[in-house]
């Protein structure tokens, strides 16, 4: 059996973000689709895509509901290429690229405000 790192998003629509994911980012479809949840596959990481009607999205109180506040992180070995691609799929970012000593990250949001952020290690 594989072993995952699980990070729960909520969307308001789990087919966009299923094609977000699996057509912009690199993921596979995993192994749950309903009209409440899916999830999709990168590597070790396990996205839970979660619809309002989903458990995980009705625990979460209103309060805590707060896109971006937290962001996946997934790296790349070219940066700019894949910042060029995303951008001709008609993709826009949220930041320029920002270069520090650990590498170099630019901010994208899925259609429902929750961040990921591409990365290239120095």
């Amino acid at each position: 059996m594989t072993e995952y790192a699980n990070v729960r998003y909520l969307v308001s629509d789990i087919p966009a973000a299923v094609e977000f994911y699996t057509g912009h980012l690199g993921f596979k479809p995993g192994g749950t689709a309903s009209p409440a949840f899916a999830d999709v596959v990168r590597g070790p990481l396990r996205l839970l895509l979660s619809g309002p009607a989903s458990s995980g999205a009705r625990a979460t109180p209103e309060s805590a509901r707060t896109p971006g506040a937290n962001r996946i992180h997934l790296e790349f070995d070219d940066l700019a290429a894949e910042v060029e691609r995303l951008r001709a799929e008609g993709l826009s970012f949220l930041s320029d690229v920002v270069t520090g000593p650990g590498g170099s990250q630019i901010l994208l949001a899925d259609p429902d405000g929750n961040l990921v952020e591409l990365f290239q290690p120095a």
